[in-house]
């Protein structure tokens, strides 16, 4: 064997072991093989099944008409935002020889067609064939001057779902919100493995739809928008980053369809900062009203800067909160319209009885507190009003309820959870009932933590409250940080929702022109997930807030406690506005399950810096960067580290001064 040959043998050897070194996706033979190793049956005439580790269904479409005038950016908008929806825009200039040439043509044929129609007296006809050659020639004037060029476009679009019903169902919802803007939207037919093709970013149009379109027309099919999110009235919240103008925010619009808010963030992202910079700002130049459940004892610096108020609920302090508080409302009769006081004590009954419920399970949530538990709690705190002759008429909460003088007429005395406990105490002696008897011994032998007279050291919501909630303060911070976190600050927590909806929101009228807008904030709501009655009494309160002209706000670092629990996720349907900041990797799937984020939005809530995130008002998001004023800073920074660093300057500035007026 000549040496020629050998080496060529060798040389070709060589290339049989590099080509099986290669990667195994540079020799697949077929795209298909490529984007979908477990395969695509595409056997269907209107739809393709995706098959993997989870079954999917894919529907291709084109668009096939388009309106005469169109808005940017509404033409598509509503294409590009409609939930899991692939869209490709393939487009291709028209040189401008072959553009004058074809409007040339069709300058011509409108020609011709307006005679005919004036020779056979159709006046419309002509008129309309005389606008149309106008069009036409302006168009064809504009190319020759270089202001104008002409395009041809092709849009696909693959929708995917993961039922077949889901897909017909999305598919009727895609055309008809497309139809809208009188855009036709037509299924590729027969032809779905060309259109699932299409809408890959390969670069490849198998559909070749066209459409012509001429430089500002090309301009609405762009979907480079940006959310320009914001009210005309409110206060300014932070920077959009896409735009960089500041984002006015009014929590009370009209636009909005509730007032409630939720804030999401790993620890250290902002979400503290962020609130107290909305409720001094709002409370400053929009006049809100504020009243936070601080878990942490955070909030009690901005109360003292706005000039509010503090309360502290600690085991030695002297403040008491009675859970059996219960106020009038002022209500709207649905068929007169006209406005009458009412007290809704069945409704007082129930939310009292699902504390005491909280409280009897205690911190191990016994499943020994069961229904006929809450049947002899329910029916003892019912006695309790009745004792005092509460009932659902507004005169029964005051003394001498006959007298004219509304000065002489003194509040009553209500119930607190000691009288209460008397009450079970003297039931229980007289009860002949065996299956009741496991239930009173239970109550009597765990509820006695909570009362004044045995010293119980949970105590401190027994007895006739110590305080009223001052009207017009700008800021009134319930401060509970003081208390045992696993248990007592949940339980104070939901007890003081309670006394506050009593207190501070069944107090607004239901007359927007009369109320003033109100905002509660719980701080750490994730504490009350654990507990069933809490979460109940906190979804009551998001879905009826709005009647009172009431903003809701939650804050919580762990997102992952509200997507386990579906009975708490009421809160987050019932709230229009979100923010979400800096997140955990463990929790951004779950984020963008629920919320229908995007790949990118996800990407950048891992990656994002502090005070940074998305806010999503309704259906529009947008980017935002939120930045106290270095004033405001003084209030709102919660870094430990930061406070006592400003802490020492502040006394060595002080210590300078001395010195130089020494």
């Amino acid at each position: 064997m000549s040496k020629k040959k050998r080496k060529q043998e060798e040389e070709e050897q060589q290339r049989q072991n590099n080509k099986q070194k290669e990667p195994v996706y540079l020799r697949k033979k077929s795209i298909k093989e490529l984007i979908a190793p477990s395969g695509i049956d595409a056997s269907n005439i209107d739809h393709l099944e995706i098959i993997s580790s989870v079954k999917r269904y894919a529907r291709s479409f084109y668009v096939a008409t388009l309106p005469r005038t169109c808005i940017f950016p509404e033409l598509f908008r509503s294409l590009y935002m409609f939930g899991d929806i692939n869209t490709s825009i393939f487009i291709k200039p028209i040189q401008e020889s072959n553009s004058q040439n074809e409007l040339n043509k069709i300058i011509t044929e409108l020609e011709t067609e307006r005679i005919v129609a004036n020779d056979r007296g159709n006046i419309n006809r002509e008129s309309l064939l005389s606008q149309k050659r106008y069009e036409t020639e302006q168009l064809r004037d504009e190319i020759a001057a270089g202001f104008n060029k002409l395009y041809e476009a092709s849009i696909v679009s693959t929708l995917f779902a993961y039922s077949e019903q889901d897909l017909d169902r999305l598919s009727k919802m895609l055309t008809s919100e497309m139809a809208k803007s009188l855009v036709g939207m037509r299924t590729a037919w027969a032809i779905q493995e060309d259109g699932f093709k299409s809408a890959l970013p390969l670069m490849e149009d198998k559909i070749k739809k066209i459409h012509t379109f001429d430089r500002p027309s090309m301009g609405t099919i762009f979907p480079f928008t940006t959310s320009n999110i914001g009210h005309d009235t409110g206060v300014p919240i932070g920077i959009n980053k896409q735009t960089g103008v500041p984002i006015l925010f009014d929590n009370f619009h009209s636009s909005l369809t509730n007032y409630n808010m939720v804030i999401f963030a790993k620890s250290g992202a902002g979400k503290s900062v962020t609130m107290k910079t909305l409720i001094s700002r709002s409370s400053v130049l929009m006049g809100i009203e504020s009243l936070t459940l601080d878990a942490e004892g955070e909030y009690s610096v901005v109360a003292e800067a706005l000039g509010g108020l503090n309360v502290v609920i600690s085991p030695t302090s002297k403040t008491i909160i009675n859970l059996f508080d219960i106020e009038v409302e002022r209500t709207k009769d649905e068929i007169t319209g006209r406005e009458r006081d009412t007290l809704n004590v069945e409704s007082k009954v129930e939310d009292v009885t699902q504390a005491l419920m909280t409280m009897a399970k205690g911190s191990t949530r016994t499943k020994e507190v069961n229904e006929l538990t809450k049947q002899i709690i329910a029916e003892a705190v019912s006695q309790e009003y009745a004792s005092r002759g509460i009932t659902s008429n507004p005169q029964s909460l005051y003394e001498n309820s006959n007298s004219s003088n509304v000065f002489e007429r003194r509040k009553k005395e209500m119930p607190t959870i000691g009288s209460w406990y008397k009450r079970i105490r003297q039931i229980a002696q007289s009860n002949e009932n065996k299956d009741y008897e496991f239930h009173y011994s239970y109550l009597l032998k765990v509820m006695k933590q909570y009362i004044r007279e045995y010293n119980g050291q949970m105590a401190y919501f027994d007895g006739q409250s110590t305080f009223e909630l001052l009207e017009g303060a700008p800021l009134i911070n319930i401060d509970i940080s003081q208390l045992e976190e696993r248990f007592a600050r949940p339980l104070a927590q939901q007890i003081l929702m309670s006394w506050i909806w009593e207190k501070f929101v069944k107090k607004n009228s239901e007359d927007r022109k009369k109320a003033r807008q109100k905002r509660v904030i719980v701080d750490e709501a994730w504490m009350l997930l654990p507990f069933p009655e809490a979460v109940d009494f906190l979804n009551k309160m998001a879905r009826r807030a709005r009647k009172r002209n009431v903003s809701l706000a939650i804050i919580s670092q762990r997102f992952q406690d509200f997507y386990e629990k579906p009975e708490a996720q009421a809160v987050l349907t019932s709230s229009d506005t979100k923010l979400f900041l800096a997140q955990d990797k463990s929790e951004i799937q779950q984020l963008k399950e629920v919320f229908k984020l995007s790949e990118g939005e996800a990407s950048f809530l891992v990656t994002c810096t502090r005070g940074e995130g998305l806010l999503k008002v309704g259906q529009d998001t947008t980017i935002i960067q939120i930045t106290p004023t270095r004033k405001e800073f003084e209030f709102v920074e919660t870094n430990m580290n930061k406070l006592v660093a400003r802490s020492q300057k502040e006394d060595n500035d002080n210590s300078d001064n001395r010195k130089r007026i020494g």
